[in-house]
């Protein structure tokens, strides 16, 4: 199973549209996991209807609309392995602690918020992962999102997708 993760597209407002590596991930994925901030309801549509499975949540830019039709937390298992998606998990300081705290039924956490892509693994073996951003990468040389395979509840291949600049 494919894996495509991105989070903080803040479409229309940091971006016209997604870029074109990105919407490839996407239509080439078995699951598109999104941590939030789309901005755009009608990014929400796009990506629902070029995707076969999307797995999403909404993030402290998105309005009542994206929070009508998207929950906080996404708690879903793809072949064996029990993911969970969430837009914030605060402070880089003891975020592996906080989140096995909350997230501790699960094997992968999938977060947004900073634009920063992060990659560990907190006590007890859930592992955290952050995309970065596709369209705004803040204080990161590039922009970025992820893609990953999982077989029989394991997580494989994550790779983290630089972006060429706009």
């Amino acid at each position: 199973m494919r894996l495509t993760m991105i989070a903080d597209s803040h479409v229309p407002k940091r971006a016209r549209d997604l870029p074109a590596p990105v919407w490839a991930a996407i239509e080439a994925a078995d699951v598109v996991l999104h941590a939030g901030d789309w901005v755009d309801v009608a990014l929400l549509d796009a990506v629902e209807a070029r995707s076969r499975r999307l797995v999403g949540v909404y993030g402290n830019n998105d309005g009542p609309e994206l929070r009508a039709r998207l929950p906080e937390v996404a708690r879903v298992e793809l072949d064996g392995l029990r993911v969970a998606v969430v837009h914030e998990t605060g402070p880089k300081t003891r975020r592996e602690e906080r989140c096995a705290a909350a997230f501790g039924d699960r094997d992968l956490l999938v977060f947004g918020h900073s634009h920063i892509p992060w990659d560990s693994v907190a006590p007890g073996g859930l592992r955290l992962l952050n995309p970065g951003s596709p369209t705004d990468r803040r204080t990161q040389p590039y922009a970025t999102f992820l893609t990953a395979r999982v077989a029989a509840g394991r997580l494989e291949d994550v790779e983290l997708h630089r972006l060429p600049p706009r």
